[in-house]
């Protein structure tokens, strides 16, 4: 199964940038790896939940469509909400 994300490059960072993130359906994000610079992200939190219930985007490859360019990754880490059904933040790895 290949898993395809939207994603955009974040302006604001911080707690409160991530927070008002998470309260519009959004997951904040982190891509980085392979020598190159650390990227803050975001995503839709419908299609993150719907995707992670699948084993295979934990263990497979994954594109993010950053600005119109496809970046192939792996997921490195998830945080959730302890209590929530809910995604808090995503780390990246470049493949």
């Amino acid at each position: 199964m290949s898993f395809s994300f939207q994603a955009e490059v974040r302006k604001d960072l911080g707690k409160g940038a991530s927070r008002r993130l998470r309260r519009a359906e959004q997951v904040p994000a982190i891509l980085y790896g392979a020598g190159q610079e650390a990227v803050s992200l975001v995503l839709d939190h419908n299609k993150i939940i719907t995707a992670q219930q699948e084993a295979a985007f934990y263990s497979e490859v994954l594109t993010l469509v950053v600005d119109g360019q496809e970046v192939k990754a792996k997921v490195a880490a998830v945080q959730r909400h302890p209590v929530k059904p809910k995604v808090v933040h995503l780390d990246f790895i470049r493949a």
